[in-house]
């Protein structure tokens, strides 16, 4: 574990690891304590490797253990066991305060309800991730202007949430995942509140994402958005039970 008195600002160097993979999981577990010497393996020993530029489908039944591994690969939890490395740099050992840097600086989220700040404009839910690492005033606006831009948001800037449709939304999530530059793109079921013709624009966006050179994991229950993915991982009982290249991909 992290040594007590490193600040947020000194983490670890870098390991030694294949400069090629943005992310390297290795027998990683994740056990619930429930009580009564009762104890749920939700992950069981999942060894996976992603590349810089690849688009990845994770993709399971309710309670096959894609959530935990979703929050594991996020920094939103820590495995019970074994090793993850994003983009060289040891994550599983961190402390929380080390996670939370490691999030704003490495991942960025997309989530299937968009976590958007209501009572605020699109331009200020761009900002925040700049805003928490004390980007100054100038630059978070010029940078969360060309984030929306990005996402053929320009004339919606100042609206807020309530103001702007479901796919736009998703958008301004999808500007405010791109804004620290991030290792990976992490989407959570990033279709999921959108209707079908709406969802496929977003899916589309995704598309021209990966094709700019954004690595994406995509973490689905519905086969036709994994299948636009580039592989697909599916997760059984804790378990990696298969990985293979998606249908558009063979």
């Amino acid at each position: 574990m992290a040594q007590n008195g490193i600040g947020v600002e000194e983490l670890p160097a870098k390991t030694v690891v294949d400069a090629s993979n943005v992310i390297l999981v290795e027998d990683l577990w994740r056990t619930y304590d429930m009580g009564s010497e009762q104890q749920v393996h939700a992950l069981r020993g999942v060894s996976l490797k992603i590349r810089h530029n690849e688009y990845v489908a994770i993709m399971g039944p309710s309670g096959s253990g894609k959530s935990t591994l979703m929050n594991l690969i996020g920094c939103l939890d820590t495995p019970s066991k074994g090793s993850y490395w994003l983009n060289g740099q040891l994550v599983s050992d961190l402390d929380d305060d080390q996670l939370a840097r490691i999030r704003n600086k490495e991942i960025g989220f997309v989530f299937q309800t968009f976590n958007l700040l209501a009572r605020a404009s699109a331009l200020h839910n761009v900002e925040l991730p700049l805003i928490y690492n004390g980007t100054p005033a100038a630059e978070r606006l010029d940078r969360a202007r060309k984030a929306l831009a990005d996402v053929g948001l320009e004339s919606r800037m100042l609206h807020k949430p309530s103001e702007l449709s479901g796919g736009q939304r998703q958008r301004v999530a999808v500007a405010r995942a791109l804004i620290n530059n991030p290792s990976i793109i992490l989407a959570d079921e990033p279709t999921g509140n959108l209707d079908s013709k709406t969802g496929q624009e977003i899916m589309a966006l995704f598309d021209h994402l990966h094709a700019s050179g954004n690595t994406i994991v995509l973490v689905t229950h519905e086969p036709d958005i994994a299948e636009f993915a580039h592989r697909v991982v599916h997760i059984r009982d804790g378990q990696i039970f298969s990985d293979e290249p998606s249908a558009r991909r063979r």
